[in-house]
């Protein structure tokens, strides 16, 4: 069988044309907003060094329109907004906790500025779940991270001095980002939405075939053990669902072996830390965040109910501040707690971290429920893995203008809404506005 190149090509802006007629301007919106939250244009425009404190400013103010996007894209699609907001009352009851934490918080005009942005963060993942359909909703998330992979690539082939790590881990691809990590974790992701673009979308399923593969190797350029787990991950999460969606027999036998080795994990890491701590590449202090935990602990006793407030230890530098306990304790200055647990634990107390575990069980719930009844999408359930896996040492939860934090909102909002729209339904919905 002979794949016929010229036809695809011909055919694809066609096809796009014809799918995103009407919608257009929520592609774009979409996709910008993404960006924006994935920090990829921080470095080039403000330096991969430290940055000052005029361009901290400027960085607070660049997000106010794509704030506004969100906005916009949420009036769009309001009927479905306001199903989604109430279909998912405990992520709302943690995003209120925070905007509580404001009357115990130890700086309040902290935790309201942190709030804001958060607010804005959460109802972009919000409204472009409410917005668009899985296949289209993985073209707008494909596209963005498509963006990203190949600034990242000129960078690195163009520019390295930019693009390319010269100290710490000399040679490896960090692209638009300060860190190999970042780009790494950022790919590793994208190959996922990028690859449940193909999946969801045949006439287009050669080009994102092909971001999917450039995403791979940029995963491996950046020599990220946790993000090549993340990949790995990734890769065996959509393989998963494609499985899974070819019978019923099939799709309950591999929704046991999952819970399986969901099971086998998590006995892992509450019996075996150190082998999973191998598999990721870290010691076992996890490059010295074991150390930063125990200072969490140790400040927490003063305050284990509500925390400290939201978003608001890691800058409040006074010499009696929970700060300065934690590093005496960790033994240097730690700027986030390296683990989503510990960090909403410290923010607002073991209420806050009851709530959290309880969004968290809720979006693994719904994503195998959706996956076995056949209208889960292929993105949702390998991005709760990978984001699964990157909360262990990672403050991804409840960040304010964070591209992962979003992304995990939007699956579970998704798999909260009873159907997949059409999308039609919001092309008539759209015309009347």
């Amino acid at each position: 069988m002979r794949l016929d190149i010229g036809g695809i090509v011909s055919d694809f802006w066609p096809g796009v044309k014809a799918d995103w007629r009407y919608d257009w301007l929520s592609l774009v919106f979409g996709a910008s907003v993404l960006f924006v939250f994935s920090q990829a244009w921080l470095c080039p425009l403000f330096g991969y060094g430290a940055q000052s404190a005029a361009a901290g400013l400027i960085v607070r103010n660049f997000y106010y329109p794509f704030y506004l996007m969100s906005l916009g894209l949420a009036l769009i699609c309001w009927r479905q907004m306001f199903s989604a907001l109430w279909r998912t009352p405990l992520i709302l009851s943690l995003v209120t906790l925070c905007a509580l934490s404001y009357f115990w918080s130890i700086d309040p005009s902290g935790t309201l500025r942190r709030f804001v942005a958060l607010s804005f963060t959460v109802l972009a993942g919000y409204a472009l779940a409410a917005r668009f359909s899985w296949a289209r909703l993985t073209e707008v998330v494909a596209l963005a991270f498509t963006v990203m992979m190949l600034g990242s690539a000129f960078l690195a082939i163009f520019i390295p001095k930019m693009g390319v790590m010269h100290e710490l881990f000399p040679g490896a691809w960090r692209g638009m980002w300060l860190e190999k990590n970042n780009l790494g974790s950022c790919m590793a992701i994208g190959f996922v939405a990028a690859a449940s673009a193909a999946l969801h979308n045949p006439r287009r399923q050669v080009f994102w075939g092909l971001m999917a593969a450039g995403m791979v190797l940029l995963t491996i350029l950046s020599t990220s053990k946790t993000s090549l787990v993340c990949l790995v991950l990734g890769m065996g999460g959509v393989g998963f669902i494609w499985l899974a969606r070819r019978g019923p027999v099939l799709g309950i036998l591999l929704t046991w072996l999952a819970v399986t080795v969901l099971l086998a994990l998590s006995g892992l890491v509450l019996f075996a830390p150190e082998k999973l701590y191998l598999l990721l590449g870290k010691d076992a202090t996890l490059t010295g965040r074991t150390f930063i935990w125990d200072g969490i602990a140790r400040v927490m006793e003063d305050r284990p109910k509500l925390g400290y407030g939201y978003g608001v230890v890691w800058t409040d530098e006074g010499d009696y501040a929970p700060l300065a306990k934690i590093t005496a304790v960790a033994g240097f200055r730690a700027y986030h707690a390296h683990s989503c647990w510990f960090e909403t634990w410290l923010g607002m107390g073991i209420v806050g971290l009851s709530l959290w575990a309880m969004v968290f069980t809720e979006t693994w719930l719904k994503g195998l429920y959706r996956m076995l009844r056949g209208d889960g999408g292929y993105f949702a359930l390998p991005l709760i893995g990978i984001y699964s896996l990157s909360s262990l040492t990672e403050s991804i939860t409840l960040s304010w203008n964070d591209l992962r934090w979003s992304l995990f909102v939007m699956v579970l909002v998704k798999l909260s809404l009873p159907r997949d729209e059409d999308a039609k339904d919001f092309v008539r919905q759209a015309s009347t506005l």
